[in-house]
């Protein structure tokens, strides 16, 4: 009974939101760009074009260099991030490159389903850095942050089940810290629920979390929806960036139903491995982008907060 009540459940909750893997990722016309890439989709190597990747700073931010090649976006705009640091990963990710590219292990800039840049240095498929410069969904700081906080209606760690008592028992040992966290962090009530609806978020918990969010610019923010759609959990992700959790205890309560599943029926060891693995790499690259790409004061602000 209680699995049929969770592909019922499950069910709702992916009607409301695609599960994790149910889009390619990619910019431009079409599919939100920040939604992960399917875990089956083949790895995307290309031949190193160039010998040295450099830094070098800009009127609009820091630009990289691949050779002679200035990197550009897939809107032709000049590739440039707001911060040293981020622009340092950016270069270290191109750099680590040997004999072949490996898309699928720059997470920070390229999707796994990337090609490499053309002669004008163009990067034709991109998450992160490209959408943050790029925008190619047009949306404000204030649609960002309405598209973060709308996770709180389908926010994995707020369902639960009612059935068996071992999961039962697991989700409220687990999940129930956290949000407890949450609710004292910003003095606000999310609960939890095992009704298919989720659970009901009052209207002050929206707009505290709102004004939250508004602390972080739109780069940050950009960063701050990418881990929310990785995790689907709104509330997992503000843990991240306070510091709370790490990526591997955020990734591994975000699939606390899977593990239990896996635990019980048995682990199809290349499905799974990779996809746990994939998800980590993402998550991880999203929360540093965050932190790289936020002022240092804000970010000393929010550490002092805790």
């Amino acid at each position: 009974m209680w699995r049929s009540f969770l592909r019922l459940r499950h069910a709702g909750r992916r009607f409301l939101n695609p599960p994790r893997g149910a889009l390619t990722a990619s910019v431009g016309p079409g599919p939100n760009p920040l939604t992960p890439a399917r875990a089956y989709a083949p790895p995307t190597e290309r031949k190193r074009f160039y010998q040295n990747v450099s830094i070098t700073q800009g009127e609009g931010g820091f630009e990289i260099n691949l050779d002679h090649r200035k990197l550009k976006t897939p809107q032709a705009k000049l590739f440039t991030v707001p911060s040293e640091a981020l622009a340092i990963a950016v270069a270290t990710e191109w750099d680590s490159q040997q004999d072949t590219i490996k898309f699928y292990t720059m997470h920070l800039v390229t999707s796994s389903r990337t090609s490499a840049p053309d002669a004008h240095g163009w990067l034709p498929r991109t998450t992160l850095c490209n959408t943050s410069l790029d925008n190619p969904t047009q949306r404000n700081k204030d649609q960002l942050i309405r598209a973060a906080v709308k996770f709180l209606d389908t926010d994995t760690i707020c369902y639960r089940v009612e059935e068996p008592a071992t999961l039962v028992e697991l989700q409220k040992n687990e999940w129930d810290p956290i949000i407890e966290w949450a609710e004292k962090r910003y003095d606000v009530e999310i609960g939890s629920s095992t009704s298919i609806m989720g659970p009901s978020i009052p209207a002050r918990t929206r707009e505290v979390l709102v004004s939250h969010l508004a602390s972080y610019n739109m780069w940050a923010l950009q960063g701050i929806e990418f881990v929310v759609t990785q995790l689907k959990s709104l509330v997992l992700t503000l843990g991240l960036m306070d510091l709370r959790l790490t990526v591997e205890q955020a990734v591994l309560l975000s699939r606390l139903e899977e593990e239990y599943q896996i635990q019980k029926w048995g682990n199809i060891e290349w499905a799974h491995d990779y996809e746990l693995q994939e998800l980590r790499a993402r998550t991880a690259a999203g929360t540093l982008f965050v932190h790289l790409c936020s002022e240092s004061a804000t970010v000393k602000h929010k550490l002092l907060q805790q």
